[in-house]
């Protein structure tokens, strides 16, 4: 995977745009009480991103249950935003897909591109794609669609090869898709049927 993708201006609008539907999708089915969801989104302090991103980008969608009472909050999954992390979701994921691990020299480059990213974040970031997510209900039942079966020693980097048969944006964004149900808790029905 090359880091010129974490420059390209498309793949930040595609993954805005796909947020926006989920968002829509979850919004429109309501609260699980019946009650109305009013915009509730909360601030956030993207990091890793290109300096041109969108303003829109410092706001993860989040509504809130209209119904005294409830008051929910409804989270929709994000393919921008990985759960409570501060990097950028596309960042954690082409980051530690660095087959040669962070060399000086590549983490000179990559400071270049993502701005101060500690070896130790990254270290991190590695271990959680080869400890935590291989035994993740989310990666139990995906692997099963992969023949022959992904090595969970070789994850992100053996899930962006599969999933880049066209383009490498292309691959980004089915791993982001295939992630977003770890970005969220609690999230209504509608964030649990797939986007039409």
């Amino acid at each position: 995977m090359s880091h010129k993708l974490l420059r390209d201006a498309r793949l930040y609008g595609l993954l805005a745009q796909i947020d926006v539907e989920l968002a829509a999708c979850v919004r429109s089915s309501g609260c699980d009480c019946g009650g109305v969801l009013h915009s509730a989104k909360y601030p956030r302090k993207p990091r890793g991103g290109p300096p041109n991103l969108s303003p829109d980008w410092s706001f993860r969608i989040s509504f809130c249950c209209s119904t005294e009472g409830c008051r929910k909050r409804c989270t929709p999954p994000s393919v921008r935003f990985l759960g409570r992390r501060s990097y950028l979701g596309v960042v954690v994921v082409l980051i530690a897909a660095l087959r040669e691990g962070a060399t000086p020299e590549r983490l000179r480059r990559l400071r270049r591109v993502v701005g101060n990213v500690s070896l130790r974040t990254i270290d991190r970031w590695r271990q959680w794609w080869q400890e935590t997510f291989p035994v993740t209900q989310v990666w139990q039942e995906a692997r099963a669609r992969f023949v022959p079966l992904i090595e969970s020693g070789r994850l992100p980097a053996a899930l962006l090869e599969r999933l880049a048969s066209a383009s490498e944006l292309g691959g980004v964004v089915a791993v982001l898709h295939l992630l977003k149900p770890l970005t969220t808790t609690g999230i209504s029905r509608a964030a649990k049927r797939p986007l039409q």
